[in-house]
């Protein structure tokens, strides 16, 4: 491997390179992300989740380089202008716009209008115009002159073809291109007015009829803002340095003396700057500024739902799920501890249809009947009213509700996984199967839907889609191989998740669970139908197996461990599932005993399993209630104190659930008494707050609120 490679990926992400070589050697063989961060600790030197995706996306994206030279050297090869020199240039260039430059004069092009002039074999007058050969302007047209044939009539036309050739070779310089470059680099400004005539239709862009702003400090979100509005025809977009400066830079590279070629210099500059160099370097960093700020939006959507999928589960409960409606009344669903659909009704507690006492009865009796220990109410049109309802029946008080986040819960509906789940079902009762088991297992729900319409993040469809879904999925993957899932009970589609495994080997796993009953032992997985030694490597430890004969089987310890922990229980003559339940037993443990068998991190993990084996590090589920008294816009009023849950971040501020169906708006700059540069360090999404009401809009159905003290 490339020790060289290792070296600029170490310095990228301020890692050490043999570290760097570890972590690149693991993927190379197979390993995923969440596997090395957990089981390669000794080898990656503790690289977290975080740092080992980067190192994976720098590999990845020098991979690509490494492809791109392959192309270019092959293609001037058969041009036969490599040389020796070239080539090494090429081999050791690391940077993408560079390697481009350097190709740019051998990269093949259609009949430019410098092609064209040296057809007509002008290349010659535009060399002497290069050197500046021409003192006088007699000389310069007595020359051009001599070119005058066939097609050239003029000595007009002889110099513009002069200078095309010239134009070109500015264009195709290194040094000049590099010049321009650092200028936009400095003083580029992100420009947008709105298309003549369009006003009145682009209101919603009105902040950017006649903008302007540095592009270093454009914030992704405006910037986005702006090429979504370009993209639907409202606005003109363009990227704008300091055309003097770039000019006079051109100049003094490529201009020295004052005689009859320096004019022709200058005119061929000027033409290449306006016609070719601009363009191309606006372009360049039209795509940077857009790569940029789409890496932020994406990083923004992927921390919120991280936040969604890692939100409190209620657990194993029976639950009664309800997707509220009015015209067409309420679906209701009762699921078992398992998930498992029970039994489904529709009830008409709301006008138009109303008949709230068969609706109260029907629901008293479906708790009764399936000893329900929870209700989970879709928090969509008339959640707020159903949630009221229920709350009036009377029920026992051990019986939480809760108002369920049901984003996507429409899309998985109507998806080809609900289909398969329930095919003799419509998609009312799916949708409220959804609700419920969201409540008692957000992850295990969610990663059934397109993570683009869970509802969090701004911009989604805006940024670069196969980015978005690469991020995306490392968080689903992340979250999930973090908690731990259950294989005697989770669907195929969480278990495609588990590293190691994907949807092939998650199919034949729930087929094998099918035919052969609950797994007894991780060991047994490897009867599983194309389950190999390093997919079982990959994802056995972050299997779990309730009720196994090795308990171990129900914790995060690797099954290549269990050899330690079972010398461990040897020498304390007990057993391992007594080193488990004994807090003394573990601490009798002479940890440096066992340090020849596994490193010292591995060694800490495996005591903190001991200790707490597979515990789920999401958080306790919190009841929450909104205000009774606020049911629609018209009630929240400025001043007033609210409580409510975070339900999206953005980098310029979060959104408020405040059970009114139009969410509140706290900006960035109403978080805290201080300074906030990022939103997600002052709340999280699902966080229960009480905010401030500073402004209601009916109209425009806007409601700013603050989080401030004062």
């Amino acid at each position: 491997m490339n020790t060289e490679l290792f070296a600029r990926i170490a310095q990228n992400l301020q890692l050490k390179p043999h570290r760097v070589e570890s972590c690149i050697t693991l993927i190379e063989e197979g390993a995923t992300i969440p596997f090395i961060s957990r089981y390669r600790k000794e080898a990656t030197g503790s690289m977290n989740e975080v740092e080992v995706a980067a190192v994976a996306e720098q590999y990845q994206k020098y991979k690509e380089l490494e492809k791109r030279k392959e192309s270019i050297l092959s293609t001037i090869e058969e041009q036969g202008k490599l040389s020796d020199a070239l080539r090494q240039r090429i081999e050791d260039c690391w940077e993408a716009n560079l390697l481009e430059d350097i190709y740019l004069p051998y990269k093949p092009k259609r009949r430019t209008r410098a092609q064209i002039a040296r057809e007509q074999g002008l290349e010659p007058l535009a060399q002497l115009i290069e050197k500046e050969y021409f003192s006088d302007e007699a000389g310069l047209r007595q020359r051009a002159k001599s070119f005058c044939k066939d097609k050239l009539e003029s000595i007009e036309e002889v110099l513009q073809g002069a200078r095309d050739i010239v134009a070109e070779n500015i264009n195709e310089n290194e040094t000049c291109r590099s010049a321009v470059r650092r200028e936009f680099q400095y003083t580029a400004t992100i420009v947008s007015k709105v298309v003549k005539g369009k006003a009145e239709e682009a209101d919603k862009y009105r902040d950017y009829f006649d903008f302007s702003e540095s592009l270093k400090h454009c914030s992704s979100h405006r910037l986005l803002a702006m090429r979504r509005g370009e993209k639907e025809g409202f606005l003109r977009v363009s990227i704008q340095a300091d055309e003097e400066n770039c000019l006079q830079k051109l100049y003094r590279i490529n201009i020295r003396k004052n005689n009859a070629s320096s004019r022709q210099l200058e005119l061929a500059v000027e033409d290449a700057f306006k016609r070719l160099l601009k363009p191309s370097i606006e372009n360049e960093f039209a795509s940077l500024s857009k790569e940029k700020a789409d890496a932020e939006a994406i990083a923004v959507f992927a921390k919120g739902l991280r936040q969604v999928l890692l939100a409190s589960p209620l657990g194993a409960k029976r639950i009664l799920g309800i997707d509220p409606g009015f015209r067409t009344g309420c679906k209701v669903v009762c699921i078992d501890a398992q998930g498992n659909l029970c039994c489904d009704s529709l009830i008409f507690p709301h006008p138009p249809k109303a008949d709230p006492n068969a609706a109260g009865k029907e629901i008293l009796r479906l708790v009764d009947t399936y000893d329900i220990q929870a209700i989970a109410i879709g928090n969509g049109t008339a959640g707020r009213e159903t949630e009221s309802f229920v709350r009036s029946l009377g029920l026992p008080k051990d019986i939480d509700i809760f108002m369920v986040n049901e984003d996507g819960a429409s899309i998985y509906s109507a998806s080809a996984i609900a289909r398969e789940e329930f095919p003799d079902k419509d998609v009312t009762v799916r949708g409220a199967v959804s609700i419920a088991r969201r409540l008692m297992d957000p992850l295990a729900e969610l990663v059934k839907i397109d993570s683009k319409s869970i509802g969090v993040g701004q911009y989604q469809h805006d940024v670069d889609q196969t980015a978005l879904k690469h991020q995306l999925d490392l968080v689903v993957e992340s979250c999930v191989n973090a908690v731990g899932v259950e294989v005697n009970t989770a669907s195929k589609h969480l278990l495609s998740y588990v590293s190691g495994l994907g949807p092939a080997l998650a199919q034949n796993i729930v087929q094998y669970r099918q035919e052969n009953g609950a797994f007894r032992s991780r060991k047994e997985l490897m009867k599983v139908p194309r389950m190999g030694a390093k997919a079982f490597q990959q994802c056995a430890g972050f299997l779990r197996i309730s009720n196994a004969e090795n308990p171990l089987d129900n914790s995060a310890v690797h099954p290549e461990s269990y050899a330690i922990v079972e010398s461990m229980a040897k020498d304390l003559r007990c057993t391992v599932a007594d080193l488990m339940k004994s807090t003394d037993l573990r601490a009798r443990i002479d940890k440096d005993k066992y340090s020849q068998q596994a490193g010292e991190e591995t060694l800490k993990d495996i005591f903190h399993e001991l200790e707490k084996p597979g515990r789920d590090p999401r958080k306790a589920l919190e009841s929450f209630r909104f205000d009774d008294s606020i049911k629609q816009i018209d009630d929240i009023k400025v001043g007033m104190i609210l409580p409510g849950i975070v339900s999206n971040i953005t980098n310029f501020g979060c959104f408020v659930d405040l059970g009114v169906h139009v969410k509140g708006l706290i900006h960035i700059s109403q978080m805290a008494d201080r300074f906030v540069k990022d939103p997600s360090e002052v709340v999280h999404i699902g966080e229960q707050v009480h905010v401030r009401v500073i402004e209601v809009d009916s109209k425009r159905q806007r409601i700013a609120l603050s989080l401030k003290n004062n």
